[in-house]
């Protein structure tokens, strides 16, 4: 890291615009700028995930998840820049195969919930989903690499089976949806 950071609040954003990388200056309002900030919030969201009790290989590898972010954040902002690579993606690939491998096969739809840490990893989930879409978003105006896109995407696939993992380790069950339920309580 060249520069530290000794002065946080620096009043160079207060026209609405805010710095990149390379130096160049955007609207805070820029995609890129718009997926850099779903980016950080999915790692925030990974960190609140890490406030619950998990088993060490899994804080392990949702560590490394954050660390994988952070790089993505960092290749966000600066364009041209690229840090995820394949061997990001097939980590995360073998990572949801190996979660997956003892749980039954679904049959229906899950609502996210059952125990709190499941219900943190589908918000980790679906944070997830609208970081890719931001990532989508932006690669329309900007190059992206297609590797970040596609690690989003693997990322929310190992969040789901995680939180079905996570449930089973509570003692619970997945959280099966109801078709028509809401409809035959009104009736």
């Amino acid at each position: 890291m060249g520069h530290r950071l000794s002065k946080i609040t620096t009043k160079t954003g207060d026209a609405g615009t805010t710095g990149l990388g390379d130096g160049s200056r955007v609207p805070k309002g820029h995609p890129r700028v718009a997926a850099m900030g779903d980016v950080d919030e999915l790692n925030s969201v990974v960190g609140l995930l890490l406030t619950e009790p998990l088993p060490d290989a899994l804080r392990d590898a949702l560590t490394d998840v954050q660390h994988d972010l952070f790089d993505l954040g960092g290749e966000l902002s600066i364009p041209g820049y690229f840090a995820i690579t394949d061997a990001h993606v097939e980590r995360l690939e073998q990572l949801t195969e190996s979660l997956n491998a003892d749980l039954p096969m679904l049959k229906d739809f899950i609502l996210p919930g059952g125990s709190r840490a499941a219900a943190f990893t589908h918000l980790v989930r679906t944070v997830c989903r609208r970081a890719e879409r931001s990532l989508v978003d932006a690669a329309q105006t900007e190059k992206i690499s297609e590797h970040s896109r596609i690690y989003l995407n693997r990322l929310s696939d190992m969040a789901f089976v995680l939180s079905r993992v996570l449930n089973r380790e509570a003692g619970r069950g997945d959280v099966l949806w109801e078709k028509g339920r809401s409809a035959s309580a009104r009736g």
